[in-house]
């Protein structure tokens, strides 16, 4: 009787999934700046609900107002992390910067918008960066974060 022993690569979704959270300018507020539009809830208890309902996920949060620290933040998630959802609030409209960096990333990164952009402003109906990234995720409020996770792991096991 011959044995024949075969290892199986793990499946995707026996893997914990590695997600970078990269907030911009002024997403230290939610919860207090305009409730009407962002709501009542600061980002960190979000966060606690995110990772509640993804327990098998790795979360790394970063929120910074400066262009420059999100700019290497990003560039340091492509490299030791499997996906990345930003957020890069006002920078998302300007930041030439911002949508280089995510050129050269080569893990995916969605773009998240609490706030429908395309019923706002007209300079906001149109992102630099949203361009270079796997999709843009606009008008859902936070749950907008929770839409971006499961892509990333949907992506992953697909």
């Amino acid at each position: 009787m011959v044995i024949v022993s075969i290892l199986l690569p793990t499946l995707a979704t026996e893997r914990t999934m590695r997600i970078h959270i990269i907030n911009g300018p002024n997403l230290d507020l939610l919860g207090t700046r305009e409730p009407a539009m962002y709501g009542h809830r600061s980002f960190e208890d979000y966060l606690v609900e995110l990772r509640k309902r993804y327990p098998e996920e790795e979360f790394t949060y970063t929120q910074s107002n400066e262009e420059g620290v999100l700019v290497r933040v990003l560039r340091e998630a492509g490299v030791d992390h499997d996906g990345i959802i930003l957020n890069a609030a006002g920078y998302s409209h300007t930041s030439a910067a911002l949508r280089d960096s995510i050129a050269v990333v080569v893990k995916p990164v969605v773009e998240v918008h609490i706030s429908n952009i395309h019923a706002r402003e007209d300079f906001r109906h149109n992102t630099v960066t949203g361009a270079v990234c796997a999709g843009v995720i606009s008008g859902f409020g936070l749950e907008g974060y929770s839409l971006a996770v499961q892509y990333l792991l949907d992506r992953s096991n697909g």
